[in-house]
C-alpha cells in the first residue's frame, strides 16, 4: 500500500517542505529501492517481495515522479539537492544507513548517496552518469521521444497497444529485452507515470552536465549492467569500474535497461549479495569517508563479470 510521508530538505532556497510517496514491506536491515527517470516505484514490484524476505524495503517515487509531488519552486533537481533529501526522507521514517539499489537516474542517486556516507551498501543498475557525450544525447533524446509518444497517445490507444505483445514492445521495447513479460496494466500505469512526470524536463536538464566521477570507498559496491541494455549501452559499466575501483561489476545477462522485470531473481540475488557483504564487513564508518587504495581493497572489490 502506498503511503506518504513529508519532511523539510535543504536547498540553496534554505529549508523547503516536501512529500514523498512510497511502499515499504517485510523487515531486517533497511533496504531503499531508487527508480529511474520517468518511471514509478511499481518499477520495483517484480523483486519486492524476494528482498522483502531479508530486508525492511522501502521503495519511493522520487520528488516529481509517480504520486510524489514536485520539488517546491526553485528548488533544483540535481545531485546536490536530490541525494540529501533521500537521506532526509530516510530520517523522516526512522531509517538509519539502509542499503540502496537504484536503477538509471535511480543507480546515480544511490552512487552519490554512498560517496557522502549516507548508505552501508550501494548496488547499482545500469546507473546514469557514466556516458561519452554522444551516448548522453542519444539516451536524452530516446527519452525525450519515449515522453512525447506518451503524452500524444489516447488513453483508448494506449490501451489497445498495451494488450498485445508487438504493443507492449512499442511502447517499453527502449528500457526492456522482454516487454512481452510486462502485463498490460504494468504498461500502461508505467506510461502514465511517464506522461505525467512533473519532474521530468528539470530531471533532464540537470543532467546534461553530469557524469560520475569520483570513488565510492569503505562500503560494499555492486555496479550491474543488462547485457541489452539499449538506451545507456553496457561499456558504460567498465567506465564506472574504473571510476569506482572497489566495486564489483555484474553482467546481468539477456536483462535490458530496467532489469528487474527481465530477470527478477537474477536482480534480487545481486542486490542481497551486495547487502551481504556490507554484513560481512561489520558496519561501515559514518559519514563520509576518505578515498584510498585500501578502497580497492574491499570485499566487493572483484569482479563478477567485466565487459
Amino acid at each position: 500500500m502506498t503511503a506518504t510521508v513529508s519532511f523539510t530538505i535543504d536547498s540553496p532556497l534554505g529549508p523547503r517542505a516536501t512529500t514523498v510517496a512510497y511502499e515499504r514491506t517485510g523487515a531486517g536491515e533497511p533496504l531503499l529501492l531508487l527508480h529511474g527517470i520517468g518511471h514509478h516505484l511499481q518499477a520495483w514490484r517484480p523483486v519486492g517481495d524476494v528482498l522483502a524476505a531479508d530486508h525492511d524495503v522501502i521503495a519511493v517515487d522520487l520528488p516529481g515522479f509517480g504520486a510524489s509531488g514536485p520539488l517546491p519552486a526553485g528548488v533544483p533537481y540535481d545531485l546536490a539537492t536530490i541525494a540529501p533529501a533521500l537521506g532526509a526522507l530516510c530520517a523522516a521514517l526512522g531509517v538509519e544507513r539502509p542499503h540502496v539499489a537504484g536503477n538509471s537516474l535511480g543507480g546515480l542517486l544511490a552512487l552519490e548517496m554512498g560517496r557522502v556516507g549516507l548508505v552501508r551498501s550501494v548496488t547499482a543498475l545500469s546507473p546514469a552518469g557514466f556516458w561519452s557525450g554522444a551516448e548522453r544525447r542519444y539516451a536524452f533524446g530516446a527519452l525525450r521521444a519515449m515522453r512525447a509518444g506518451a503524452r500524444a497517445l489516447p488513453l483508448p490507444a494506449l490501451e489497445r497497444l498495451s494488450g498485445s505483445a508487438l504493443g507492449r514492445a512499442a511502447l517499453t521495447g527502449t528500457i526492456y529485452a522482454r516487454p512481452a513479460r510486462r502485463s498490460p496494466g504494468a504498461v500502461i500505469a508505467e506510461t502514465l507515470a511517464l506522461r505525467e512526470a512533473t519532474g521530468f524536463e528539470e530531471t533532464l536538464a540537470a543532467g546534461g552536465s553530469v557524469r560520475f566521477t569520483d570513488d565510492v570507498p569503505g562500503i560494499p559496491v555492486t555496479i550491474a549492467w543488462g547485457s541489452r541494455d539499449r538506451l545507456l549501452p553496457p561499456r558504460q559499466g567498465v567506465r564506472a569500474k574504473r571510476t569506482v575501483p572497489g566495486a564489483r561489476l555484474v553482467k546481468l545477462a539477456g536483462c535490458g535497461h530496467v532489469p528487474m522485470n527481465d530477470d527478477p531473481a537474477l536482480v534480487a540475488r545481486v542486490i542481497r549479495d551486495t547487502a551481504r557483504a556490507a554484513a560481512a564487513t561489520g558496519p561501515a564508518p559514518a559519514g563520509p569517508v576518505a578515498t584510498g587504495p585500501a578502497a580497492a581493497n574491499s570485499p566487493a572489490g572483484s569482479a563478477d563479470m567485466t565487459r
